[in-house]
């Protein structure tokens, strides 16, 4: 079963997001009290906790959020997602796909900095939110198409 692992939140921009017990999301806005929300393709950004685990490996201390991901998946493969697919978190929020990867600061993120590597320009997906609700860890994904 996949299912979400944390959800994080920042209030500005440029900084790492903090974990947070649960998140709401508004529909064409994006999640509530966070910098990226709004009227834009990237309302909420999804990264997948097996590859952080992997960026873990040579980071043990890395908190969630490093990445300034809103969504940890667990169980999902978010590289087999395209653009237009869908997923239904919990019992009533939907996410569509809108980008997948995006480009890193110029000079490179304190992770790339640290390790060589950014996961998030070529695994971090975003969405938009089709339907909102409440997400908190341990609730189910599905992708729907």
């Amino acid at each position: 079963m996949a299912y979400v692992e944390a959800v994080c939140t920042s209030h500005k921009k440029g900084i790492v997001k903090r974990e947070q017990q649960k998140i709401e999301l508004r529909e064409n806005f994006g999640i509530e009290n966070d910098a990226h929300a709004g009227d834009w393709h990237r309302q909420v950004s999804l990264l997948a906790g097996e590859s952080i685990d992997t960026v873990k490996e040579t980071l043990p201390t890395l908190k969630n959020g490093a990445f300034a991901e809103n969504i940890i998946t667990r169980g999902i493969d978010l590289t087999q997602l395209a653009i237009g697919n869908r997923l239904k978190i919990g019992n009533s929020i939907i996410l569509e796909i809108t980008q997948i990867g995006k480009e890193c600061h110029n000079s490179g993120c304190a992770i790339k900095k640290a390790t060589g590597n950014c996961i998030m320009p070529k695994e971090g997906l975003f969405a938009i939110v089709v339907a909102g609700g409440s997400i908190a860890s341990a609730d189910e994904i599905q992708v729907m198409g």
